[in-house]
């Protein structure tokens, strides 16, 4: 069964998600004691832990697009050099063939600069089979076998870069895919964690019962930092 994609379960960046995650975790560990009567100890802390430490290792999505965007620039210079391969048969193709007569259109290149990478590739390949066919006609306009060898090593060459970029895009889909789970499932564990921990504060300390409230944003959480200080400061300029 195909795998259902991933929808991202919190609003915060991976930073922050971070960041909020290991002072949570700081902020129990503290609270050990009574964290621990709710069956929330020290393993589960340590877990909790080391799946910080791993979604901290996986590599980000401007990592993966930096590898994406030089492999694709590799691909790029290896389908100009395979362009200029076949460019060069062809100038001396045309030597011998007017550009309107079928033994010329069989190289099908009329539009080798508007062709998809797999046209390209498979271009290069028909360019060189059919110059190989016609090699006896071709021969007094200097199209020998290094001419075909050269384009030929050309496609093999532009072929191995291509496959790269596709595996390096298809890398960067996977590690968007695996940083969403895993930020997912960090998520979740500190939603329970935090709810222990305004349980445990509720009535108590609201300084720390507010180091457990978890904010959507950045911008809300400034929001609501404003509006404690200015209840707390109604509250002391009423007494």
């Amino acid at each position: 069964m195909k795998k259902q994609p991933s929808h991202r379960k919190y609003n915060v960046s991976e930073a922050d998600l971070y960041i909020n995650c290991t002072e949570a975790i700081r902020a129990a560990h503290r609270d050990l004691e009574y964290f621990n009567q709710y069956g929330y100890g020290v393993d589960r802390l340590k877990a909790f832990k080391a799946m910080c430490d791993q979604f901290q290792s996986v590599p980000g999505d401007d990592e993966l697009l930096g590898d994406q965007m030089i492999c694709t620039e590799k691909k790029n210079q290896a389908a100009e050099k395979l362009k200029t391969a076949i460019r060069s048969l062809m100038t001396r193709v045309a030597m011998k063939y007017h550009d309107r007569t079928g033994r010329y259109r069989k190289f099908g290149t009329a539009k080798l600069g508007d062709m998809s990478d797999p046209q390209l590739l498979f271009c290069g390949r028909r360019v060189a089979r059919v110059a190989r066919q016609q090699i006896d006609f071709l021969a007094d306009v200097g199209v020998n076998e290094n001419v075909i060898q050269r384009v030929l090593d050309a496609s093999a060459e532009f072929e191995t870069a291509f496959n790269i970029q596709q595996d390096k895009l298809h890398d960067r889909d996977i590690g968007v895919e695996r940083r969403m789970d895993l930020g997912n499932k960090l998520y979740q564990e500190l939603v329970v964690l935090a709810d222990i921990g305004k349980d445990i504060w509720a009535e108590r300390d609201r300084v720390k019962y507010d180091q457990y409230c978890l904010y959507e944003s950045n911008a809300e959480q400034k929001r609501s930092l404003r509006e404690r200080k200015r209840a707390e400061a109604g509250s002391s300029s009423s007494i």
